[in-house]
């Protein structure tokens, strides 16, 4: 069998492979990725972002086994649960720790789980650059659901909500950002908040904190939150405590965005998230190729002595002019 029929027929081996070319945006993976599209657009997508120290990796942990005790609404069996776990890169090394690996390996012995973690290398907003084809590839290999955690690097990570159905945002006791969240719209993200560390003090403070700033929030401006208003959810993962009550909000967002008709705007949202940003850089490394013959030096020794703005660099560029 073709490697694209392999990981439809279910083989983890194939499906790993096809991974690990995406992410080394390799030529072959992206091939294989157009043969394997017609197999996606079946998954559900649910982003968890929030500062470091919060327990996103816990908390995903616990979520992932609870998600494959609790049928869809309307399902009988059990879903298959992806995890695409995003960690910091090395600035100098581009390397990872990849540590989610090691604090997920309890999830390791349930064939209905599929854990890859990979570096951010380098991209803003809490994801990788090629995080959305990885999704692609879990989508087409029969996982229905795919959770996305993003690096946690704090204020910045709301590129997740391109990338999800459902946005879940964590916050612990003694952080001291959800003022600061609030200004970064972190909160206008948010589809589910969750206070994760419940058992430690301060913990009822921090949640009606959120729920005072959720009040205060302008909700307005994202149309697709109408009707929906985003629960504030105390949970402590480490003992799975509120992990069921999660999981019921989680389902009770697919319900709602399947019965408003917003599905298919979420969906929308994320096909073109990705096809923009595709097409970002292919225009890019084009455009790159084709003036290789110092152009683009010679503008920026330009620049440098302040000879030309940056605005006419760009618009002479565009207008092939040197």
């Amino acid at each position: 069998m073709s490697l694209p029929e392999r990981i439809v027929a279910g083989d983890r081996l194939a499906l790993a492979r096809l991974l690990t070319q995406l992410e080394n945006e390799a030529p072959e993976g992206q091939d294989t990725l157009g043969a394997l599209y017609v197999h996606t657009g079946d998954s559900y997508r649910i982003g968890v972002t929030g500062a470091p120290g919060t327990g996103k990796s816990t908390l995903v942990n616990q979520l992932a086994r609870q998600l494959r005790q609790r049928p869809f609404p309307d399902a009988s069996d059990a879903p298959r649960v992806a995890i695409i776990a995003v960690d910091p890169s090395s600035p100098f090394t581009g390397g990872a720790i990849l540590g989610d690996r090691i604090r997920m390996r309890d999830l390791s012995g349930d064939e209905g789980i599929f854990i890859r973690s990979m570096a951010s290398r380098g991209s803003l907003g809490g994801l990788a650059k090629t995080t959305g084809s990885l999704a692609l590839a879990l989508d087409a290999a029969g996982f229905e659901i795919i959770l996305i955690e993003t690096v946690g690097a704090g204020q910045a990570e709301v590129e997740v909500a391109s990338a999800a159905h459902t946005t879940i945002v964590i916050d612990a006791p003694g952080m001291g950002d959800e003022v600061q969240a609030n200004k970064a719209g972190i909160l206008e993200i948010a589809d589910i908040l969750v206070v994760n560390k419940a058992d430690q003090p301060g913990a009822e403070n921090t949640v009606r904190v959120l729920e005072m700033a959720l009040e205060f929030a302008n909700q307005q401006e994202r149309a697709d939150r109408v009707n929906w208003k985003p629960p504030v959810l105390p949970t402590t993962a480490t003992t799975g405590v509120g992990i069921p009550g999660l999981v019921d909000s989680i389902y009770a967002h697919f319900n709602f965005l399947k019965d408003t008709g917003q599905w298919a705007e979420r969906e929308r949202q994320l096909i073109s998230t990705q096809f923009y940003a595709g097409l970002q850089q292919e225009l890019f490394e084009r455009f790159c190729r084709s003036n290789a013959d110092g152009v683009l030096e010679r503008k920026i020794d330009a620049l440098l002595a302040r000879k030309i703005s940056p605005r006419e660099a760009i618009a002479s560029l565009l207008d092939a002019r040197d």
